[in-house]
This record gives C-alpha cells, structure tokens and sequence, in this order.
C-alpha cells in the first residue's frame, strides 16, 4: 500500500467515524473496516458520473449493508457528487441528505434504499437482470449502448438473511456476469461475534450456486484491486470473499461488536486518530491529496459519459429505429396510441375470471409496450402472466447432463437475455426486490406475479419500492376465501387491510373484466411508488355497462356504479368479487322498495387522492346507512361505513371446501347484504 493509498482510506475512515460521532448515533465499525474495499472500487473501477449521477450507463453501487451509510456518504462527497461536508454534519438529523440508511432520492448516487439486510443484494439482482435485458435488447454489433455492471458491498448479517440465498441461486441459474458482489466479511455483527451464529462456508454456498468466488485479504489494496479485475474478466457473478477488521484502528473496538452499532466515543475517536497518525482537530479534515485523488472521478466520468455519447450517436445512425426505441425506454415513455391495444369485454363474453382478463389485458398491450418485462414466482399458468410468443428471459445455458430433461420455457423461442418472460422460481423474497431493481434501474416496467397470500414473502420489498417510489406492477391473485379447497393456507383474509396500511402502494381490486382493464392502465401511468392488482381465480359475470356507469370510473378509486335518483336510503359499498354480490342484493332491496345505492370501490388510495366534493357525491355525508362488503379482513372499512354502519367481512382464517360454499358460510350471499341493509335501516331512530 502506497503513502498515497493509505491517505485516502484513512480520510473515508476519519470522515465516516467524525460524521456518526457528530450524529451521536450510527455504525462507524463498517467504514472503518471495509474502507480500502471501498476505495479501491471507487477510485480504480467503479464507472460513473458524479456531475451526471443519472447517466444511464453508469455502473450501479449498492451498499446492501446500509448501516455503513456514513461510507456511501463521504464516498459521495469525495469523488464530487452534490454532497456537501455540511451534508455530513447533518447526518442521521431532521430532513437532512444523509438519513440513518441510504434512501433512493434524498442524495445522488444513492442507487437504491437500503438497511433491511439482504435487500440490497435483492434490489442488486433486479439492476443487473436490467442491464443484461436492455444490452440484448438494444445494443447492435459494433455498438454496446448498454454496457455496464452492478457491483454490491455486503455484509455477514446480508448474507444471514434467507434472501441472499435466494439471490445466489437465481443469479448463478441467470449466470449474470455482470455482478460483483463484494463480501465484508469482518465476521462481527450488532450483539456478537460470528462463531455464535454463524460458521457456514459463505463462499463454498456461492459456488454451489455457480458463482466464481475468491477469497482475500480485505485490507490490503493490490488483493482487492485484482479480485475487482478479476470479477470483471469472469462471465459469472462473482463473490469476492473480503476479510476485513470492523473498526480498524479503535484500540478498544476493533474487532468487536461495540464498533458495530454505535459511535467510538469521544475518547476513542481520539485514540484512533493517534493510532492512525490522523489530525486530531478539527473534525472532518480532508488532505488536499486525497481530495484530489477521489475528485479526479468527475474529469474521469465526463470523459467516459462523452464517449458513451459518440456510441449512442452511432447506434442511432446505424438503426435508427432501435435507436429511437432506446431513447424512449430511457425516458420511460409509453408508446403513442399504446392505450388503443387494451382489449374490451361485454356480458356476450360470459363469466370472466379477473385474473383471465388480466392475462388478455397484459398480453395485447405487451405487443406494443415493449419494456413490460416481469413474470412469477412459478406461478404463470395459475396468475395468468406468461407473454405468450415473446421468450424466456435466460443466460447462456451449460451443456446438457446426459439423460437431463431438456428446458421447457413456457413461450416458445431461444431469446436469451432479450426475453420477456422472467422465471423467478419458487424465490417470491428474491423476486420482489429484483423487480424494485430493474424498476430504479429503469429502461424497463417490471411486473411479478403470485398469489395474494403469498404476499408476505414480499413485503419487506414492497415496502421498500414504496419508500423508493419504485414503479413496479404487482400482480396477485387468488384473492379471497372464494379460491376455494386449497384451505385457510392459501386464502387471504388480512392481506388487503395491510397492503393498504403501505403508505404510497396503490392497491387495485377491480370488481370485473371490464374494471381490470382500466387497472391495467392505470398500473403503467401511474408513476409515484408500486401498484397492485388483485384479482381473482374464480370467474365473475362480465357487468354490463349500457345499465351501469362505465369502467373508467376506476381512475378515481370508487364511484357510483347504479343509478338511484342522487339519494337512496343505503349504500352498499363493494370491491373485486363481491360488487356482483352488492348489484345482486341492489336488485333485491328495489324489489322490495327500497332506494339503494351499489358503489365500486376498487382502490381507497385513489379514492382519497380525489377533492371532497367528489368524494361527497359518492358517498354523501347525510346517508349514513352504509353497507361494506369485501371478502377479507374488515380492518378500515370504518371510515367509510362510519359509526352507524355495518362491515360485511373476514375476521377469522378460511376453511377447506369449494369455494362458493366458503364463501356462502362465511355471509357472503345477497340475501346476507339485503338482511344486513334492512336491519340497519330499521334501527335508524
């Protein structure tokens, strides 16, 4: 290690151990232990655009272990990105630029939100499927235009996680080449050392999963220099095995877990000043040799973002239409008139299964929007979201084992990574933040697929890409207890209430054929954060528009969907399977002379976003008899029914038997809606 070298990893060590101890709060073991993996890669390999944080063919850092934030953030400030030293100063405070845990949008170049463990190696799988699809998609002989990788800085407790398991096992099938990640293996956690928890191989399971691993001394620059180099010439993921020191040069803390979670102390950031021979005061020194050194990336990313451009511009003059349609996807433009492409239905199609309307809707517009690029959790012929024609998205593939069965992909044709069909495996952890990687990747829309009660698996991703303002496209179905025989396993009950408890996850139930349609187009323009669409196994009868207000008022979340004169006696209010049920019991209560309202609610999220005066000529303020009806947990439905109405839902897990026997024991029948309407009526003084 040079003068030179030891001088810019001890500046990001005293930057990070200054800007948690000013904070009084963070982890300043990490930095101090993983900084030379950190400068190594920034300074001698990391490809990008600190004055154009945004360039789309930058290489993608993410620090999975978004507890050594204060790294990313002096690393950030170092190499010139708008990130002040006054920035530092405000770590971990009130609407500050360097949160406790890196979040996507608050400072540039941070790629992805991270602190959940394991996520970032997730959110990592899903950047590098992007890169790989859009080069197969885009680039032309002789002109790459997308040509760049992903590289990951984890941790022991990253690799804890049971996501990283996952990531390994698609990213090894996928034989993604372009990620690196590297593996800080301190072998300290928050509360204890890793020989009481955990003792696996870590690299021997990479391997396993057809990843070229190495192993190395993480403190000395030429091993980690040649590892990245390596990693690089390698057509698999690679896992650099990293053996660091957390908190190197506390004489009290390294290599301990109190280096971990807390700051070193007043009187030990001293002592580490001294053991370094760092300046003691002031605070937050950066030599002008090392700030030379990490600033020397702006000269460096201008040159390398220029010369993208004369790619680019040859790209374009070679084909023009694919450089047209490349230009597009990296502006997240649809396609003009793609809106025309959405199919339509009529009662004359029979009873249609929102998930079947779904699989139609996704298919034709996947004609004509060309970066609609998702898939399931093995689930396609169940969820309806294979693309029928357009590929498998997959790497090159080993020769065949003797007397293997061949690879049946599910839509025909050898596409390669130009595929649009992605295969997740039964991995629905890996998967969800995958699909929040390629969607801040962007160039692409990614859609992923299962059933609703296997949302959980997701959640800490779907919360993330919330946080994020991630645009994917979740699509879950078998949505309620009307799935039937496979049991209280698999019906959701209370998965609806806490998706919408998300905030920024725009939910889309849509009652019929006709309302999936509009939840289709809704999903990909809407651009703020994650949507879902829930839909169902079971088929429902198509409405019939010509007697009912139109589809189109899903847009708004909730809207009168009967005609009843502007002041009924009840309102019932419903979403997906169950407003069939509602225009069943409407029809009934008009039978028997009384003024009912049905109102679609298939999104709240929508529904609130709309001004009062909208909202109050759905539900007016002055009929307070109300009715909700929705096969699942009846969590929230009070704001809308109010003091003096009734919840018509699940308050307790599903049963085995068919699903409209299910559904009829558990009150879900007209003749329930229509008892529970008259007997709130009859109780109005």
């Amino acid at each position: 290690m040079s003068d030179r070298d030891e001088v810019c990893i001890n500046t990001l060590r005293m930057l990070a151990v200054d800007t948690v101890q000013k904070a009084e709060s963070g982890h300043p073991g990490m930095p101090m232990g993983a900084a030379t993996l950190a400068y190594v890669l920034w300074t001698r390999h990391l490809r990008h655009s600190p004055a154009h944080p945004s360039w789309p063919d930058r290489d993608r850092f993410v620090l999975s272990a978004g507890h050594a934030s204060a790294l990313l953030y002096s690393l950030l400030h170092l190499t010139g990105y708008d990130l002040t030293l006054d920035d530092l100063k405000q770590f971990r405070q009130w609407e500050s630029r360097t949160p406790g845990h890196p979040e996507r949008g608050c400072a540039p170049g941070v790629e992805v939100s991270t602190g959940p463990l394991g996520q970032g190696l997730g959110n990592a799988l899903g950047l590098a499927m992007a890169e790989r699809w859009l080069a197969a998609t885009f680039n032309r002989p002789g002109h790459a235009v997308v040509d760049h990788h992903t590289y990951v800085l984890a941790s022991d407790g990253d690799m804890m996680e049971g996501i990283s398991s996952e990531v390994a096992s698609l990213a090894g099938t996928l034989r993604l080449g372009r990620l690196i990640v590297v593996y800080d293996a301190n072998q300290v956690t928050l509360s204890a050392t890793t020989d009481l928890t955990f003792t696996e191989d870590v690299g021997a399971r990479f391997e396993a999963c057809g990843w070229h691993v190495q192993r190395i001394d993480g403190m000395a620059v030429d091993a980690v220099d040649a590892a990245l180099a390596s990693a690089r010439a390698d057509d698999r993921p690679s896992l650099i095995v990293a053996r660091t020191h957390i908190g190197y040069g506390s004489p009290k803390k390294q290599d301990t877990f109190g280096a971990h979670g807390e700051p070193l102390g007043k009187d030990e950031v001293r002592a580490t000043k001294r053991a370094l021979g760092w300046p003691e005061e002031p605070p937050f020194h950066v030599p002008d040799e090392a700030r030379a050194v990490f600033g020397a990336a702006v000269d460096r990313g201008a040159e390398l973002e220029a010369e993208w451009q004369r790619r680019v511009d040859a790209h374009r003059a070679a084909d023009p239409d694919a450089g047209q349609a490349f230009a597009r996807a990296q502006a997240g433009e649809l396609p003009e008139g793609w809106q025309e492409h959405l199919p339509a239905f009529t009662p004359g199609d029979g009873d249609v299964a929102t998930r079947d309307a779904g699989g139609k809707v996704l298919n034709a517009i996947a004609r004509i929007v060309t970066t609609l690029v998702g898939g399931s959790a093995d689930l396609n012929p169940s969820t309806k979201t294979a693309l029928a024609g357009l590929g498998d998205f997959e790497g090159p593939q080993p020769a065949a084992t003797p007397g293997a069965p061949k690879t049946q992909g599910t839509t025909g044709g050898v596409w390669g990574y130009a595929g649009r069909n992605v295969h997740f495996g039964v991995r629905e952890h890996a998967m969800a933040a995958a699909a929040t990687g390629m969607a801040v990747h962007g160039g692409l829309v990614p859609y992923a697929s299962t059933f609703l009660t296997f949302a959980d698996y997701m959640r800490p991703s779907i919360r993330l890409a919330s946080l994020s303002k991630a645009h994917v496209i979740y699509v879950w179905t078998h949505d309620s207890l009307a799935l039937g025989e496979d049991g209280p396993t698999h019906q959701p009950v209370e998965h609806l209430a806490s998706l919408r408890a998300i905030p920024g996850m725009l939910v889309l139930r849509p009652s019929d054929a006709t309302e999936t349609v509009e939840a289709w187009r809704v999903a990909l323009t809407h651009r703020d954060g994650p949507v879902g669409l829930i839909l169902t196994r079971q088929k429902l009868p198509v409405l019939d528009r010509t007697a009912l207000a139109p589809a189109t008022g899903l847009a708004k979340g909730a809207y009168v969907l009967t005609k009843d004169g502007g002041s009924p006696d009840v309102i019932v209010i419903a979403t997906g399977s169950e407003v069939s049920l509602a225009l069943a019991a409407h029809a009934a209560l008009t039978r028997d002379g009384i003024s009912s309202r049905v109102v679609s609610m298939p999104s709240w999220e929508l529904f609130e976003a709309q001004p009062r005066s909208y909202r109050d000529t759905v539900l007016p303020p002055h009929v307070r008899a109300r009715v909700s009806v929705e096969a699942a947990s009846p969590f929230g439905w009070e704001r809308y029914v109010g003091r003096d109405g009734v919840i018509i839902g699940v308050d307790r897990f599903g049963a085995s038997a068919p699903g409209p026997v299910v559904m009829r024991e558990y009150g879900f029948t007209a003749e329930h809606v229509v008892s529970a309407a008259k007997q709130l009526l009859a109780s109005r003084p």
